[in-house]
Order: structure tokens, then sequence, then C-alpha cells
């Protein structure tokens, strides 16, 4: 009888425990941080917990056509994925379809509906003047002292804020903090980050009514503007959303805007001074120093800054009638700050009382305001979660059906083989959960429907391994061999086969990962990692066991119901050593 070869194999032969106790040590230490950390379950995508998918499509203006390119689409990708992770909703999903649709997939949750509200915003960003703002629909009224405008343009703040400046301010005096001259209460004090400029440029003032132009042309725009101004009722939703539409950034403008008493404001806005790609970051403060609570810091671009400074100079300088600028965001006033002084070192300050949510969304709308197109909503699909929940169900009952009639092969087949083969599924099993619900906290991973059709094609690349090795030692065992010996010798052929095989299929998964997007590299991802899992587990547990059980009379003894019975696999009669014939005795030595 040959016997196995020293060395590796002979120490992994003899010692089988080690490998058993280091896979042992890692599936306590996955499942261990999986309960520590809370996360018992694995995320669901949208597909399976229920949520909403929105299709927006890119459209651009008349002779720029060339705008629509792959640049400009990957930058208002990452823009819109900035501005649902910027809410926690880090389960969403931003991808390009096609050349010129962008697809928005946010989960149900908390935040999902201010993040569908904050991607479906898809305009550019402005800073303009306020040159006029009344109550729509009615005269011009003094507001409560306690209204202040969120930053949504919902109004809910607790009082009316007053502007400060974190140095000696301008000979401009402190606006009253009750409402401004036109009724409109102010939503936000600006404070200097910076000591402000003295000679702050006044060439451009605001006024109650667009300035009247030396020309006719000017003078028939001016009365248009104010004509459509007058008309305007931003309590109809049709005339919000068209009100300014159209509007040149460098044109005065109307807008409209919803104060903290539910009503809709309008507004006669200046050109705009600032856009959105001047706004460096933006971030919600916690403001524990002066006792304000939650503010929005601003830091702008050198050319921001400057830009910034010259119109916080005019509004400030000037105070006829507005000292205001509003921040637009598809033709909506989220926001709109008075001014004392000019803030000239490229930081500033909003102040409002606001809650933690509202600086956020404010601060986010500053940061990912600036997209680089317009984009328009082609459809809104919602998933329910009961839908998600039958998806589900139908894919766990598939998996579970797949997985018995893996058994049922192996119980059929391979008998008793099958008390290593299933063991080592349920192993493979158990890690592939523990992985996929800490990877869910650790990189957003979201299982979906394709994620878990991944799981299932795993289970026949899990069996086709244990296959491949059975096979291997049963070849060696009809060679003649008994079992220890054949174990140690198909180890290294059948690790080769497997080697290979799954370098394959982990291959295909990593090239399906990088060239697809969206669902499809969930189940990518999935096949990769259950891959990596199967070599794990084929050479810490099934081979260690293999050996242990090798050494068991009903398997070495080839036991018929063992699936290693010599006679029903046809063996050759045993082989054994033979002793080579002695060199013949010269008789004359003799």
């Amino acid at each position: 009888m040959a016997a196995p070869k020293k060395g590796r194999s002979a120490s992994a032969q003899s010692k089988p425990g080690r490998s058993l106790a280091l896979i042992l040590i890692a599936i306590v230490a996955l499942t261990g941080g999986m309960f520590a950390s809370g996360n018992t379950t694995p995320r669901l995508g949208i597909d399976l917990a229920g949520g909403t998918s929105i299709t927006l499509r890119a459209v651009a203006e008349p002779g720029q056509e060339s705008a629509i390119n792959k640049t400009n689409m990957d930058t208002a990708v990452e823009i819109m994925n900035n501005r649902v992770n910027g809410l926690g909703v880090t389960e969403a999903e931003v991808q390009t379809q096609g050349n010129k649709n962008i697809i928005v997939n946010i989960p149900k949750g908390t935040n999902s509906k201010e993040a569908r509200q904050q991607v479906g915003t898809t305009a550019k960003l402005y800073f303009r003047p306020v040159l006029t703002t009344e109550v729509s629909g009615g005269p011009a009224t003094s507001p409560s002292p306690s209204a202040s405008a969120s930053p949504s343009g919902k109004a809910t703040g607790k009082a009316t804020e007053k502007a400060t400046g974190k140095s000696t301010p301008s000979s401009s005096s402190t606006p009253s903090p009750t409402a401004t001259s036109q009724g409109r209460a102010v939503t936000g004090a600006l404070k200097a980050g910076a000591t402000p400029s003295a000679g702050a440029s006044s060439s451009a003032k605001t006024s109650a009514s667009p300035s009247p132009s030396s020309s006719s042309a000017g003078n028939a725009a001016a009365a248009k503007l104010q004509a459509q101004y007058t008309a305007l009722d931003c309590t109809d939703k049709k005339q919000r959303a068209t009100a300014g539409q159209g509007a040149k950034p460098s044109d005065p403008t109307i807008a409209c805007g919803q104060n903290s008493a539910g009503q809709w404001q309008k507004y006669i806005l200046g050109p705009a001074e600032v856009d959105g790609t001047d706004v460096k970051k933006a971030q919600a403060v916690f403001n524990t120093q002066t006792g304000a609570g939650w503010t929005v810091t601003m830091e702008f671009t050198g050319k921001g800054s400057k830009k910034f400074g010259d119109i916080t100079g005019k509004l400030a300088k000037n105070q006829q009638p507005q000292n205001q600028f509003a921040i637009v965001l598809d033709g909506n006033v989220v926001s709109d700050p008075s001014v004392s002084q000019a803030l000239t070192g490229g930081n500033a300050e909003i102040t409002g009382n606001f809650s933690q949510q509202e600086a956020q969304s404010l601060a986010n709308m500053l940061s990912y305001g600036a997209l680089p197109l317009t984009f328009k909503e082609d459809s809104v699909t919602t998933v329910t979660a009961a839908l998600g929940g039958e998806q589900l169900h139908a894919g766990l009952i598939a998996g579970a059906i797949g997985l018995a009639l893996v058994v049922i092969y192996l119980l059929i087949f391979y008998r008793g083989l099958s008390v290593i083969a299933i063991p080592s599924l349920l192993v493979s099993a158990i890690l592939t959960y523990a992985l996929m619900s800490l990877l869910g906290e650790a990189i957003g991973f979201a299982l979906n429907l394709p994620a878990v059709c991944g799981a299932i094609v795993a289970i026949g690349i899990t069996a086709d391994s244990f296959i491949v090795f059975f096979e291997r030692i049963r070849d060696e065992i009809r060679e003649g061999r008994s079992l220890r010996p054949a174990v140690e010798r198909a180890w290294p052929r059948a690790r080769r086969t497997i080697l290979v095989s799954d370098f394959v299929s982990f291959l295909a998964a990593a090239v399906l990962f990088i060239v697809t997007v969206g669902k499809v590299q969930g189940f990518a991802f999935t096949l990769g990692l259950t891959t990596v899992l199967d070599v794990v587990v084929v050479f810490l547990f099934t081979k260690p066991l293999m050996t242990l059980l090798a050494r068991r009379r009903f398997f070495y003894g080839g036991h018929k119901w063992s699936g290693l019975d010599p006679k029903a696999l046809g063996a050759k009669p045993p082989l054994r050593r033979t002793r080579r014939p002695s060199a013949p005795v010269d008789p004359k030595e003799a």
C-alpha cells in the first residue's frame, strides 16, 4: 500500500483540527460582530424593501445640445448622489441609463420623501438680490415677529433673526428684526467671516421695483416684468411652476417662496450675482458659542468670494428698500437672508433658529445645488413594501428549493459523504449571511432580487467543489488505494481544479460588476463574494473534515452507505508494495 507523502500533505492530514478551529473562530467573530453591531439582517434594496424609482432626462437649451456629454452626466450623478447621501439615505442608487437619463432609486425610509424632493430639484442655484416682495394674492402685511422661513422655502423658524457681524459692522444700520419694508419676514441673518469691506461698490442699487432704463426697450421690459409680478399668484401651483421660466441669469425675474404662516410670498429678483458653482462648501453647524443653535456656514471659491462680497456690500450700503438676497433653486426661493455688512472674507454664516433638519437641507442645496445640466422628471415608479415582500418571499422559496435539490442529489449519489457536504453548505451560508449583514452598514450593500439570485447560483458553485473533491477520491479508490492515502493523493488534483474553476467564476463576477450598473451589480457582487467563500470553506472546512472522517471505520472500511464502497465503485485489487528482486549472487563468490 502506498504511503502518503510527507511534508505539507502529511501536516494537513495529521492536524486538520487547526483548520477547523480557524474557521470556527471566523464564524464566531462574524456572527458576534453582527449581533454586537445590531445589524442582524441584511439591508434590502428598493425591489425588496419598497421605495421610489425616479427617471430624470437631461434637457439642453437650443444650440447647446453638446452640453449633454459623459462628463456632465457623471458630474450630475455625483451631485445627486451627494444630495441624497447628505440626508443619510446611503442605500440610494444613482446611475446613468443611456446617454440622457439618470435613474435614482430611493429605498423606503425616513428621509426618502425629502431625498426625492432634493434630487428632483434639478435647476441651477442662484443668489439674486430681492427687489420687491409681498404676500401673494393679497396686500403686503407685516407678519408676526416670530415668523422666519425655513431652508426648504416653508417657514418654520421660532424667531426673527438679527444681523450681527464678527467684526465692526459698516456704517449701515442693522435692519429691524420684525419685518422687511415690504412685509416679508427675514428668514436668516448673515454673519461675516472677515472684516467687512468699507469700500464696497455701490454702482448698482436695489429698489422696490425694477429700475427704469433710459431706453424704451428697457422701459418696456421693466413694465412687462412689473405686470407679470402683479398678475402672479403663487397660491396657484401651475403659476408657481412657471414663474420666471426661461429667465436668463443676467435678467431680473419673478419667483415664489412660502413663509412661516403657510402663505406664498412672491418676489421680483434682480440679476443673479452669484451662482451655485461659486459655493465651495456648505455645512450645517451647531453654534454653541453664540447660542444661535443650528446655523449654515458657507465657504466660497476665490472668484465666488469676490462676487459675494460685492453683492453683500451693495445690499448693506444701499439699504433701499430691501437688504436681502434670495437663494433660488428651480425657480423657488428657498431662503432670503438679510445683510447688514459686506462679507468679503470668503465665508459667511446663515442664522435663523433652524432645526437640524432645516439647516442640513439648506446646506445640501448650497453644496450640491449647481447641476451642470437641466433635468426633467420623466417617470416616478413606487414599489410598495408589500410587493417587495412578495418578491423576497419568492426568492427565498427559490433558494430553499435549489438547496433542497442539491441535498437530495448528494444523499442519493454520495450517501455518507453528505455528512461532509451538507455541513459545508451550512457553513458557507452562515458566513455569507453574516458578511451581507455587516457589509450593509460598512459599505452600504443592499440585498436586491438579483443579489438573491447570485446567492442561489452560488449553491451550485459550492456543490461543484465538493463533487470535484469526492470524485477525485473515488478515482483513487478505483485504482486500488485505501481511503486515507486516497484522500491525500486526491486533494492536490482537486485543489487545482477548484481554484481554476472559482477563479473563472470570480473573474466573470468582477467584469460584470465593473461594466454594469444598478441591480446587476448586486448579482455580480454576491456571486464574487460567495465564490471567495467557497474557496475558504473547501480549504478550511471540507478538506479537514474529510481527513478526520477518513479515520472512521464507517468510511475507511468501505461501508456500502458511505459512498466509498470499493465494490460499488469497481475498484481494482489493492495496491501492494513489492520487493525488488535481489541482485544475483556470483557462484564463484559464494
